[in-house]
């Protein structure tokens, strides 16, 4: 493979284990490394910036390859401010920007060699982060877990292609090689792929998370706004399917009035946050457990090294039944 993300990051293969909140360890990006590929972490998977400060020290000295942290910089992020210090301390290869403007932190990380990568879920946005100096975008599709986008990939890649000049990664509802060849053939640069490592042996979620991704499949998985405010994907457990995905009348007349919309949200999100750390870690029938559409291609729990191999086998197959036609 031959990319922009393999050539900048001297990776083997196009492929970036999503951040994943309350998922994805040190371990993970490590062991991503050491597939040929490469991992991200969230700054928010640690609980304190000591925690973060730790982790980061962690990566630099056991990660032989390149390796990315995860910054959410809107509000909601209380640490946002300790995060950039940490990261100007201890900078990583690469920093993806989530739900907020990435203006601060290509102002404070771009000169320290760290490649700024921003999840888009339009064309408006995709420009705006450009302009401001981003390195690529993450075009995150309809097929995404978590806070996904609303356009479909074989619209918004090309669109983002025909109007930016920056590289695009794709990101959603990947899940097999066969489905990373339809992204590069559609103009992406590589893959931001997060699902099916759930159910990774590196992953430290329980093992009720990772039969859940391994039973459930692409048709229970449903959108509730009652996780962070803003419609979230999430696997339709019993306990979901009582709980229900919209918020009720009350939670929604106060996240329509202007004083009091984002401390509801801020509210919202972290009781949200809370509860699917308990469904992560802990066995409870109340299970609120996160994924994507995706998970419709993984059968079994396996290390990140077979599950990258997978990926290979896979697309290198697809690739040699397209050219075969």
């Amino acid at each position: 493979m031959n990319t922009w993300l393999t050539n900048t990051f001297e990776i083997k293969f196009p492929i970036i284990l999503a951040p994943m909140f309350l998922v994805s360890n040190t371990k993970m990006i490590i062991n991503a490394s050491k597939a040929g590929i490469m991992g991200c972490i969230p700054s928010l998977n640690f609980r304190t910036p000591d925690d973060f400060e730790n982790a980061l020290i962690d990566l630099k000295n056991n990660c032989k390859g390149a390796y990315g942290i995860n910054l959410i910089v809107n509000q909601s992020n209380v640490y946002l401010k300790e995060h950039l210090l940490l990261l100007e301390k201890h900078p990583p290869s690469f920093v993806i920007t989530s739900l907020g403007s990435p203006k601060e932190t290509i102002r404070k990380l771009s000169n320290k060699g760290v490649r700024i990568i921003c999840d888009v879920t339009d064309l408006n946005y995709a420009k705006k982060v450009e302009s401001l100096g981003a390195d690529a975008v993450i075009a995150v599709n309809s097929g995404a877990g978590g806070h996904r986008g609303n356009i479909p990939s074989s619209i918004l890649i090309p669109l983002l292609k025909q109007h930016i000049k920056i590289p695009i990664i794709a990101a959603g509802g990947i899940g097999t090689g066969s489905g990373i060849l339809s992204m590069i053939s559609l103009g992406a640069e590589g893959c931001s792929i997060g699902s099916p490592f759930i159910p990774s042996e590196e992953s430290l979620v329980t093992q009720e998370y990772k039969k859940a991704i391994i039973n459930y499949g692409a048709n229970d998985i449903v959108l509730t706004s009652k996780i962070s405010g803003t419609p979230c994907t999430v696997i339709n457990t019993p306990y979901q399917k009582k709980l229900g995905t919209e918020l009720n009348i009350f939670e929604k007349l106060l996240i329509k009035n202007k004083q009091l919309k984002k401390y509801i949200k801020m509210l919202t999100y972290y009781k949200g946050m809370k509860v699917i750390e308990k469904a992560a870690f802990s066995a409870t029938y109340k299970t609120i457990w996160c994924a994507g559409p995706s998970i419709e291609f993984s059968k079994e729990i396996q290390t990140i090294e077979s599950i990258v191999s997978r990926f290979i086998k896979e697309y290198e197959t697809a690739k040699l039944k397209l050219f075969e036609r």
